[in-house]
C-alpha cells in the first residue's frame, strides 16, 4: 500500500499503471474497511468459527465504498 497526497501525485508516480485507477481509493474509505471485524477481531478465539460473517461484513462495506469492479475481485483458481 502506498499513500499519497491525491490523486494527482498518483498519477505522477513513476510506477503509476493506466487501468488501476479504480484501485486509488481515500483514506477514510480504507479505515472504513479495515476497521471492520474481520480485521479488527482476528486474534478473537471465535474468529475462524466467525469469519464467514466477517468476510460479509467486509463485502458489504466494500459495496458502500464503490470497491466493486473488476479491480476488487478475487483472482479465479
Amino acid at each position: 500500500m502506498n499513500l499519497f497526497r491525491s490523486e494527482e501525485h498518483v498519477r505522477n508516480w513513476a510506477q503509476f499503471q493506466e487501468g488501476t485507477e479504480e484501485g486509488i481509493v481515500p483514506l477514510g474509505d480504507l479505515v472504513k474497511l479495515f476497521s471492520g471485524s474481520y480485521f479488527r477481531k482476528r486474534l478473537d478465539l471465535d474468529w475462524v468459527s466467525r469469519r464467514r460473517e466477517y468476510s460479509l461484513e467486509m463485502v458489504a462495506t466494500m459495496k458502500d465504498l464503490g470497491l466493486t469492479g473488476p479491480f476488487w475481485k478475487r483472482p479465479q483458481t
